[in-house]
């Protein structure tokens, strides 16, 4: 614990030392953000000015939504920042905060997809029971659990990360401050530690992605039962779903369940469910759903035209 008092901060040696290849990534991740920041944004205001408010779906969307901005805005900035002046040091504070605010929000949005994913399978699945089993109490109490659940995962790695002492090594191979890395430049036997955050880190995204691969494909089988148009509504919905499951749980399954080692792909595995997935998650909900986009129509069309009558 001396060693790791005298630790001040970090260099995150970051994507590239190229100077021309870090001014195309700030303009790409500033992009990302930005729309990522904007498309939440829009969401959440449709859904609340609208009535898809009162429809659980769209209650899980909101959630889903903000946690999108509150995971991204826990790494981009500090990837943007340093980017554009260069700065690759981080207080250790800063890199701690990291740390759990990370996993802390990324756990919860799973939790919140596996929510939804829920969701859809009674209303497929049991569409008379839907409206009972998916009042707006369990709403509620699946939301909290989400919230508890991404506190049960994140505090316990953030006390064994906090708890690791540094020497000289002080240099991160990676845009962000996470456990892997900080193992590997730890000056003590990580054996153990590693194998822990395997089995919390890994084995919940195993077994989360599990469970989503076979309500889906329960919810496929069902759909044989519908009507063409009930099975191309619920495609669409369910569409959105998996393409969001894909892109998050892939990357972030071949970075955690795996022996705890860094690779240099890891950066470009994280850039995935880091930045690249909270971004499409908008695009993914609205342009793959007529309910969406009308009501964000509605919304925004409503919105202009009061505007335009009150500067008359």
């Amino acid at each position: 614990m001396e060693n790791q008092r005298n630790i001040s901060g970090f260099i995150l040696l970051g994507l590239s030392d190229n100077k021309n290849t870090q001014m195309f990534c700030f303009g790409l991740f500033l992009f990302c953000f930005v729309a990522l920041l904007v498309g939440n944004i829009l969401i959440l205001i449709s859904i609340f000015c609208s009535p898809l408010s009162q429809q659980p779906m769209y209650y899980f969307l909101c959630h889903l939504s903000f946690m999108d901005i509150c995971y991204t805005s826990s790494v981009t900035p500090r990837l943007i920042d340093g980017l554009l002046e260069g700065t690759k040091t981080i207080s250790y504070g800063y890199c701690m905060l990291q740390v759990f605010t990370m996993h802390f929000f990324g756990c919860i949005e799973v939790f919140i997809i596996t929510a939804m994913a829920f969701d859809r399978y009674v209303a497929i699945c049991k569409p008379l029971h839907y409206l009972l089993i998916m009042n707006r109490t369990k709403c509620h109490l699946l939301v909290f659990a989400a919230w508890v659940g991404g506190a049960a995962h994140s505090f316990p790695q953030f006390c064994m990360t906090i708890r690791l002492p540094f020497c000289d090594s002080v240099e991160i191979d990676h845009y962000f401050c996470d456990i892997f890395p900080l193992l590997k430049i730890a000056c003590t036997d990580t054996y153990i530690t590693g194998i822990l955050v395997v089995a919390n880190s890994g084995i919940i995204a195993l077994v989360t992605f599990i469970v989503l691969f076979i309500s889906y494909a329960i919810i496929l089988f069902h759909l044989r039962n519908h009507s063409v148009e009930g099975r191309r509504k619920a495609l669409s919905t369910c569409g959105s779903h998996i393409t969001v499951v894909i892109l998050f749980f892939g990357p972030a399954i071949s970075s955690y369940l795996r022996p705890p080692v860094t690779f240099p792909e890891d950066k470009v595995m994280a850039l995935f469910y880091t930045i690249i997935a909270p971004m499409f998650n908008p695009l993914i909900y609205t342009l793959r759903n007529a309910e969406m986009k009308n009501a964000m129509r509605k919304v925004w069309l409503q919105r202009v035209y009061v505007s335009k009558n009150h500067n008359i």
